[in-house]
């Protein structure tokens, strides 16, 4: 995915961005174009060079090499102080002696702002968190949720070119999560401002961004829509990184203009799009949990049809999931969403039949 970019590219964009600490490479070679406006997040697990890439950006960390150019100027040499960029991180660093209002108006205060001007912006940013009856509260008195928008109203309050979101809600509960995601979101958009954050959590990612850059060992691996990156995986690490998918490893032994088949160690996958690629290629079969049928009846269909034992069940309300133990040993991971009142009649042990749709298989070839 790094490839290069053209000089019209991005609001933000990164070219060719390196970062070496001795002899480790923690961020390889990354070309990005960030839109204005857009909320974009970089995903992927510890030590894949999220953060370090995000701390090029806001300043903390000088690149060995590359370009980060924001509104046209490269800024790769500035400081953090001459960057017109905040970043918010996951402590929120507040500071304990100061009210919410004070901690709000602190960098305004920092740059000589008029004290009208200032009062002006506090207030419209106390309006914006939906805090202003809480404004003379300390830190402590605050909750997690109210401590993280007091942090993101002072993030804003000078108006920066882009906000750096790091780990945002990483100090939340999960269910706090799930509800300030869509806070979080709808003021960012509500000011207009661009923003990158840096994530572990996919599904974070998948509910917050409109276009995501999955990461590993300091490189690009895919850049797209939450939707691109779940259904068109463009190869292994990224499929089996977002959301949860069933790999079958075999080999393309047929390529025709209108029929494609995968030969795996459990039988021949049906696929039902062209494959690029040569006959004999190794390949790898992905399919989602959700995109396949399981039933204890066989049912009337002879391609993608498979058999195996019930070994677990997790039930979640909605829906179920299913883990099958096929002969051989290898396990397929099944989700059934529930019918109105009803739960599914499959119990653990039974022998159960499995199969999918052709053109829910997906073949990777890397």
């Amino acid at each position: 995915m790094n490839v290069p970019l053209s000089p019209g590219d991005g609001y933000l964009r990164t070219e060719q961005l390196v970062k070496r600490f001795d002899d480790v490479v923690a961020v390889d070679e990354v070309s990005l174009a960030i839109k204005k406006g857009e909320i974009f997040a970089l995903l992927g697990s510890s030590g894949c060079g999220k953060s370090t890439l995000l701390r090029m950006l806001a300043g903390f960390e000088k690149p060995t090499s590359g370009a980060v150019i924001l509104n046209g100027v490269d800024i790769a040499s500035f400081p953090p102080y001459e960057r017109p960029i905040n970043m918010m991180f996951q402590s929120y660093a507040l500071f304990p002696h100061l009210n919410v209002w004070d901690n709000i108006a602190f960098g305004l205060k920092r740059e000589g702002m008029p004290k009208a001007h200032i009062l002006a912006r506090v207030e419209e940013m106390l309006n914006l968190v939906q805090m202003t009856a809480l404004a003379k509260r300390k830190p402590h008195q605050l909750s997690g949720g109210q401590q993280q928008r007091v942090a993101l109203a002072r993030s804003l309050a000078k108006k920066p070119q882009l906000l750096l979101l790091d780990e945002p809600l990483g100090a939340l509960d999960r269910k706090l999560r799930e509800r300030t995601r869509f806070e979080l979101v709808n003021i960012i958009e509500s000011v207009g401002v661009t923003c990158v954050m840096v994530t572990h959590d996919q599904e974070e990612a998948m509910t917050m961004a409109s276009r995501i850059a999955v990461m590993s060992h300091g490189r690009v691996l895919q850049v797209g829509t939450p939707r691109e990156i779940y259904e068109h995986p463009n190869g292994r690490f990224v499929a089996d990184f977002i959301g949860n998918v069933n790999l079958f490893e075999g080999r393309l032994t047929l390529d025709e203009a209108d029929c494609w088949e995968v030969s795996t160690e459990h039988g021949i996958v049906n696929v039902g799009h062209g494959i690029s690629g040569a006959v004999g290629m190794s390949v790898a079969v992905a399919v989602r949990p959700e995109k396949i049928h399981i039933a204890r009846e066989r049912p009337q269909i002879q391609q993608n049809l498979f058999t195996g034992k019930v070994r677990e069940i997790a039930y979640f309300g909605s829906y179920s999931t299913f883990i099958v133990e096929m002969p051989g040993g290898r396990s397929v991971k099944i989700t059934e969403t529930h019918t109105p009142r009803q739960g599914s009649s499959i119990t653990w042990e039974d022998p159960v039949f499995f199969w999918w749709d052709e053109f829910s298989s997906l073949v990777l070839t890397q």
